[in-house]
């Protein structure tokens, strides 16, 4: 049906306007939607498999219902034209449309799903398989990467190239083949994870070979290099001295901050110790590194302090373990020697992620053989943010000239439609080595692209599409759903929160209702509704720029004047008096925000009571990549669906709880549907995959195109290869959402995807 009644008013979808969807479909969860014929409940369809529609949740159909609808809708012009469908990839796509010549259509229209331009006929692959050790079957590529044992090899191996097996089986032949001694080899990885996963395979193969592989070092970078530290000096560097977590420096820069005079409430650690990691990976030493601005001069400052601290105490972070190994083997040529004379054959794993101190580690300890394999993929290049430099593996020619080159350009993974979509998108990259994947089986099924009018929207139609397809015989682990940041990720998560279908996140992922800003500007709502809530009152004063010391005086005032610890705010004492006209300002007006709708109420934080202010001394906006103002913006889009302050704050409440849950849980189903980063996704596979919010400012991310208008490309080539990266984890189905809007405002089409649509 194509009308419906909601607060005794006739709805009309034709007519209704774009941005309401997602109100009439949740009041229609809400059983506040009815049939205009029968006065019935119906709800909303919102879905990826046809245009939406009103239907009765009990009942199949009703003809009669339908017949009374189809009477109501007005007949004139600028209504909604007959269009003509069929049916294809299980979708229903428009075939032709009646065009009413005075009809204007807007972009916000109802837009259904496109499959993507498929630019490459499929051509079934016609290569043979050899047998080998363990009969692992691998294509000729595979063999010749498996068997060019000597000097310097870089291995191309594309998304699904089957590169673990080639490392795997290489490692076995050169034992079994070859007669090499397994405890002269080296095989590292990036991820611990990936570590076991090669050993878990290599000692599965070597014992079904009868092959002795216990004396084989694999692992990863950090744990190889670690133990010749332990090694040379178990002392200075026993595990009782390693910093382990991140705020055991903060506590370090939070008191360098203090003895230099910098404001530490002001101040982004997260951002500094990120920071401070790059330099030490790229071996820039304190007194080496060139600042850029007045941020980085800080930084420079707290990272001589931060060292000088370490020294001191005797203590090494994780950073530590690659930079002072590297320094002891350079500056020590017998112990260089030592472990030289041990090792003569390098695997190197994910070459494409490698920074300089990983690649002058593995540079110096192979100089005497030059028996190294490099295998990665350039177009796989993503971790630029941690020091991963892809020109490592782009210039792997130029600094061994002699090296081979093996190129896996056969994809196992995923089907035709998905790597002829993938290629297209990474060609775009200038910086990269010339490659194109092929597929080993075609499909008809295409990527979709898909275009829901925000955020919202676009979590109901990835719940609604997943929900629909487990009913046709999917399980939750078929899908997966990847984000640029976590941020992204929010609607996502709060809609599968609200289902029955049973999904896991990334562990250690901080709710967005408890990141700063927005837990700051919370306060202010919280406060409207509880003036005495304890926590709420001192996330107010920081947004207000009081000293913490305060909150023990607002509660002496609150109970010595029998006042609210809001209204103790106004009896505050010793302060300037710009501070108390603010306060005399804000308390009354906190009061008000109650009875304000949720994004009124907040518009009247930001610009009435001065929070403008706090969010751009703290809002953390130096950060490229999320953002203080940012989690606002989001902030907005969710108040946006709630009609009273109480009934949002309820929201959030459950919403923090509940991820607070799934934290403690540490949940690892592989039975469930998968919410993660596309940092996160890498290495990974999935039988669906879903990727939102394929705009211009989310991906690519906004901070790269900041970089391209000032001449700089270099970001948005990574950008491109991260959504490359998202496609190609898809096995079968790959769609893409494309939102009209983002974070309350009109976004375009990323341009990674144009030309596909």
């Amino acid at each position: 049906m194509n009308c419906a009644k909601h607060l005794e008013k006739l709805i009309f979808l034709s007519t209704l306007p774009r941005e309401s969807y997602q109100r009439i479909y949740e009041a229609s969860l809400a059983g506040n939607v009815l049939c205009a014929c029968c006065q019935e409940p119906v709800k909303l369809y919102l879905g990826l498999r046809t245009k939406p529609y009103f239907y009765h949740s009990i009942q199949n159909s009703d003809l009669e219902c339908e017949t009374y609808c189809e009477k109501l809708i007005p007949k004139e012009k600028g209504s909604e034209p007959e269009t003509i469908y069929e049916e294809k990839n299980g979708f229903r796509i428009p075939k032709s449309r009646k065009i009413d010549s005075d009809q204007i259509e807007t972009e916000t229209n109802w837009r259904l799903p496109m499959p993507s331009r498929i630019l490459t006929p499929f051509s079934p692959p016609h290569h043979k398989h050899s047998a080998f050790v363990g009969g692992l079957p691998l294509d000729a590529e595979q063999e010749m990467a498996v068997k060019e044992t000597d000097g310097p090899l870089l291995v191309l191996a594309g998304a699904g190239s089957g590169k673990t097996r080639v490392l795997t089986t290489r490692a076995l032949y050169m034992i079994q083949e070859k007669n090499i001694d397994p405890k002269s080899m080296m095989l590292v990885t990036f991820t611990t994870k990936a570590a076991r996963e090669m050993q878990d395979r290599i000692h599965l193969q070597a014992k079904s070979a009868n092959l002795p592989v216990s004396n084989l070092v694999s692992g990863t970078f950090h744990s190889i290099f670690y133990k010749i530290l332990i090694h040379a000096d178990r002392e200075r560097y026993s595990g009782d001295k390693l910093l382990k977590w991140d705020w055991q420096k903060e506590q370090y820069l939070r008191s360098s901050c203090r003895e230099l005079g910098i404001d530490e409430k002001e101040f982004a650690f997260d951002q500094a110790i990120q920071q401070i990691g790059l330099w030490k990976n790229t071996l820039q030493t304190p007194d080496s590194v060139k600042t850029t601005d007045k941020w980085e001069e800080q930084v420079l400052t707290l990272y001589k302090r931060y060292e000088q601290q370490k020294q001191q105490n005797k203590q090494f972070d994780f950073d530590d373990m690659l930079v002072q190994c590297y320094e002891m083997l350079k500056g020590n040529e017998n112990l260089l020697q030592q472990y030289q004379r041990r090792f003569h054959y390098f695997l190197i794993d994910e070459f494409q992620d490698i920074n300089p101190v990983q690649y002058e580690l593995i540079r110096l300890l192979s100089s005497h053989s030059n028996n190294l394999c490099v295998v990665g993929d350039d177009d796989q290049s993503i971790y630029g943010f941690r020091g991963s430099e892809p020109s490592f593996i782009l210039n792997f020619k130029k600094d061994y000239p002699t090296a081979k080159v093996v190129t896996l350009s056969e994809n196992y993974r995923s089907d035709h439609t998905i790597v002829s979509t993938a290629n297209h998108v990474i060609s775009k990259n200038k910086e990269r080595l010339s490659k194109k994947m092929t597929a080993q089986y075609g499909s008809d099924l295409a990527p979709l692209f898909f275009f829901p009018f925000d955020e919202e929207e676009e979590a109901t139609l990835i719940l609604n599409d997943i929900q629909e397809k487990i009913r046709d015989g999917a399980a939750p682990r078929d899908f997966t759903i990847l984000y640029r940041t976590h941020s992204a990720g929010r609607a996502v998560l709060e809609r599968f929160v609200s289902s029955s279908i049973p999904f896991v996140i990334e562990q250690g992922q901080v709710s967005f209702y408890e990141k700063k800003m927005v837990k700051s500007l919370l306060a202010y709502l919280r406060l409207s509704v509880n003036p005495d809530d304890v926590s709420a009152i001192g996330d107010l004063i920081r947004a207000l720029f009081l000293k913490q010391s305060v909150l023990n005086d607002l509660k002496a005032f609150s109970v010595l004047h029998d006042c609210t610890l809001l209204e103790a705010l106004l009896k505050l004492q010793n302060l300037q008096h710009f501070q108390l006209a603010k306060l005399k300002k804000v308390v009354p007006r906190v009061h008000t925000l109650q009875t304000l709708q949720p994004l009124l109420a907040i518009a009247t934080i930001e610009k009435e009571l001065g929070f403008s202010d706090y969010l751009k001394k703290q809002g953390n906006e130096g950060n490229t990549i999320e953002k203080g103002s940012d989690d606002i913006k989001d902030l907005k889009v969710m108040a946006n669906k709630f009609t009273s302050v109480r009934e949002f704050l309820q929201h959030v409440d459950h919403m923090i709880a509940t991820q607070s849950a799934l934290r403690k849980s540490r949940e690892t189903s592989t039975e469930a549907v998968q919410l993660m980063t596309i940092h996160r996704s890498k290495g990974l596979e999935f039988t669906n995959v879903y990727i939102i919010g394929a705009v211009d400012g989310s991906l690519p991310h906004e901070f790269s195109l900041d970089s391209l208008r000032k001449g700089d490309p270099a970001f948005v080539e990574e950008e491109r290869r991260l959504l490359y990266v998202a496609m190609t984890r898809a096995r079968k189905g790959l769609s893409i959402s494309i939102p009209y809007q983002r974070r309350g405002r009109k976004a375009v089409a990323s341009r990674f995807v144009k030309a596909l649509m």
